[in-house]
């Protein structure tokens, strides 16, 4: 196990001498057309950027992203953005038992809790059709890799265990949706919370680093979900037609929006309460984790985030996370 101080708790001009995960390695050309290497280094808490400058050639030709390299450095700002000074960096070796997975962030929820509580809401599905395909979809196999997945590459729930975790949110808030609006048809909106993100699993890759992999560029999470139902409702005999696009409509439209890669725009009332319930999950982890590793130690306010478009207000006021954190959300 690692013993090293995170990065997000350096402050300017503290010294680093780290093993850290290569996120990007890329030679760049500056306007006087001078070659540097451009890194992204990270551990657990944060990913931050170093240059190299000077005598960087053999270096690039032995390292790729997802490799451990030790590094010599100080803590450094540019613009207002923290970023590694590098005295000195070599690829980690064998001998220094250091492997990528121990630098990849994961979820503060217990995964077998979380599994339990994923196979506990598939067994309450009623519909025989819903429950025969989930059960189908969702073998020891597929959980296994469905539990481990992040649910995106640096967004939201953008660690390990991060997409069951996510998947779990929404469930909840379907569930509750479902108490108060009767009109909507449980079943088909929590089948479609359970399998709108599966397609993650083949559009992420998830084992040294967070990224996408070809199949993920080409075809998307979307469309690789409504494949995989598509495909599997055919091998249950008789399954109804109508139930069939019903839940391929909440999974295609979970997104919202045509600009959000959505194919269609929710047009039932289980696409709309999914589409919210993701937004609602996803969002509110994204500004929580924002806010914990972003707030400026000088304030309460962090650095204007893109994907907010505003920058987010720490309050202080928050209580109890710790002891709320592996609590189950189905009690």
């Amino acid at each position: 196990m690692l013993n090293q101080k995170e990065l997000n708790q350096l402050d300017r001009g503290e010294q680093i001498d780290h093993f850290l995960l290569v996120k990007k390695c890329e030679i760049r050309t500056t306007k006087t057309n001078k070659q540097y290497l451009f890194l992204e280094l990270g551990d657990k808490s944060v990913s931050l950027n170093a240059n190299l400058w000077e005598g960087f050639e053999n270096f690039y030709k032995t390292v790729l992203p997802g490799d451990v390299v030790k590094v010599a450095g100080v803590m450094d700002e540019f613009q207002g953005t923290p970023q590694i000074k590098i005295y000195s960096i070599k690829k980690a070796a064998a001998a220094d038992n250091v492997l990528p997975s121990d630098f990849l962030p994961k979820s503060k929820r217990n995964p077998e809790v979380m599994r339990k509580e994923f196979k506990d809401r598939i067994d309450r599905i009623s519909d025989p059709f819903l429950n025969s395909l989930i059960k189908r979809i969702f073998d020891e196999e597929n959980l296994k890799r469905f539990s481990y997945a992040p649910a995106g590459k640096s967004w939201h729930h953008s660690y390990v265990h991060g997409l069951i975790e996510h998947t779990l949110e929404i469930i909840r808030i379907c569930d509750l949706m479902c108490d108060i609006h009767p009109e909507i048809n449980r079943d088909i909106l929590i089948c479609g919370a359970m399998l709108h993100d599966f397609g993650k699993t083949e559009e992420l890759s998830f084992d040294a680093s967070f990224d996408y992999t070809d199949k993920g560029k080409l075809l998307g999470h979307i469309v690789i979900s409504a494949m995989l139902v598509n495909e599997e409702s055919k091998k249950i005999p008789g399954f109804p037609e109508e139930l069939k696009n019903n839940l391929l409509h909440v999974i295609l439209s979970h997104q919202g929006k045509l600009e959000y890669a959505s194919p269609v725009v929710p047009k039932t009332l289980e696409a709309i309460t999914l589409y919210q319930a993701d937004e609602l999950s996803a969002k509110v982890n994204a500004y929580k984790n924002a806010i914990l590793s972003g707030t400026n130690t000088e304030g309460k306010w962090t650095k204007f985030i893109n994907l907010a478009s505003t920058d987010l207000y720490n309050h202080g006021l928050t209580s109890g996370f710790d002891e709320e954190v592996n609590k189950s959300l189905f009690d």
